[in-house]
């Protein structure tokens, strides 16, 4: 049999003076207690123990030495244990009492929640476990029914240490544990010992399912639960929930990974990481309240007007050019460095007319081709006076120097075809 919890009339458990009942659960009862001593409310959790169990004293040594460790943990995300005690057959943990609901109450089928609270929830239990994994404490049973939510938003962490005991029992009443195996790693499920990773993999299961509103892993009876621990890979978050950003993705399938090995290294990683997707996603621009430029239609540009260009002379060396910058120039916004083609093509790429300007620069090429026939001659006959004078005063023209006036023609071209957009 099992020891009976405390009665309506009961009004005392300890020095503790019951107010009212909070919860039940398999492992016993929740009461709203004061310690009249300091003044203080407390949550008085009961632990049921069978009076029957060979174990029993095993039993509730654990549960003392557990109680203890757990007594020494002092940080604002884990639900502060003051007193662990026995009234008469029954042992107690006197709590921390806080003003708020379980995660549990939020989470649901179909029901997520938004991104910003999943982190905020997220890295606040990540930080309350590296704390506890850093002084020597497992949790072992991390779900949402263990995540208290105050009013003020502060996410903790109750019921340090019973998980141990809460899985011994489930091996003979796996009815009152059907909450907890959803939330297992496989280690767990397979009997082996499980480490501070164990609690990664449980708040990775737990972040799926608040991003989600579903548990990653599901089935009709306990046996298909826990074959899916162990062997199936649950989709990504973002796959159920568009909302989800690639970061989270990788930051849950990582905490979720079968090997102990594979997953985060400890809580302290998990939280970092938490915290810089929550930092990314409040830097990260709106993508649907940016407005993209219209695309711009290019006009006809005649492939004949640089001809007369053509004709003109040119400086005989560079280092004569002036150095001063002309104003009429200068209002064009064009710097120095972009007087090449290649600084035309990004600068083409960047407004969005990239496909225009590159079907135009081959129309260019290829009605250029035709005008070296047709207007050839004209070419030749404005130029052919001043080709003559510079072949006397300098000699005939080098292969060098053919291409450099072939580069200085091209560069004309494409000044004047900036204008003409401009």
């Amino acid at each position: 049999m099992t020891v009976n919890v405390l009665t309506v009339e009961t009004r005392k458990l300890g020095r503790y003076q019951i107010v009212s009942e909070i919860g039940q659960g398999a492992m016993g009862t929740v009461y709203k207690a004061v310690d009249p001593l300091l003044d203080r409310t407390v949550a008085l959790k009961t632990i049921g123990i069978a009076a029957n169990d060979p174990d029993l004293a095993e039993y509730e040594a654990r549960f003392y030495l557990e109680a203890k460790a757990v007594g020494g943990l002092n940080h604002p995300n884990i639900v502060t244990v003051h007193d662990v005690g026995n009234s008469g057959s029954m042992p107690y943990l006197a709590m921390e009492f806080v003003e708020g609901t379980e995660l549990s109450a939020l989470t649901g089928e179909g029901n997520p929640l938004p991104v910003e609270q999943v982190l905020n929830i997220g890295v606040q239990v990540a930080d309350g476990l590296a704390y506890a994994h850093a002084h020597g404490v497992i949790h072992r049973d991390i779900k949402p029914a263990n995540i208290l939510l105050a009013r003020d938003g502060v996410a903790k962490i109750a019921d340090f240490g019973i998980a141990r005991m809460r899985s011994a029992e489930a091996r003979n009443e796996t009815s009152n544990v059907m909450g907890s195996p959803r939330y297992m790693s496989p280690e767990q499920v397979l009997g082996r010992r499980a480490d501070h990773r164990s609690d990664i993999f449980s708040l990775g299961v737990m972040l799926y399912e608040m991003l989600t509103g579903a548990p990653p892993f599901a089935g009709a009876d306990l046996n298909a639960i826990l074959f899916q621990i162990v062997n199936l890979v649950a989709p990504a978050p973002s796959s159920v929930n568009p909302a989800v950003p690639t970061m989270l993705d990788f930051i849950v399938a990582k905490a979720l990974a079968k090997s102990p090995d594979e997953r985060y290294g400890s809580s302290r990683e998990l939280a970092d990481d938490l915290q810089q997707c929550r930092a990314n996603l409040g830097a990260a621009p709106r993508v649907a309240s940016i407005a993209m430029p219209p695309q711009r239609i290019l006009p006809k540009i005649d492939p004949y007007a640089a001809t007369p260009l053509l004709a003109k002379s040119y400086p005989d060396a560079r280092h004569g050019d002036s150095q001063k910058t002309d104003k009429d120039d200068a209002t064009l916004g064009i710097a120095r460095d972009f007087d090449s083609l290649a600084a035309m093509v990004r600068l083409a790429a960047q407004t969005g007319v990239a496909q225009n300007f590159e079907n135009l620069v081959k129309a260019q090429e290829s009605e250029a081709a035709e005008a070296a026939t047709v207007y050839g001659t004209l070419v030749r006959e404005q130029s052919s006076g001043i080709v003559s004078g510079l072949d006397r005063r300098f000699g005939r023209w080098s292969r060098a120097d053919r291409l450099l006036f072939g580069a200085c023609v091209a560069i004309a071209v494409v000044i004047g075809v900036i204008i003409a957009l401009t």
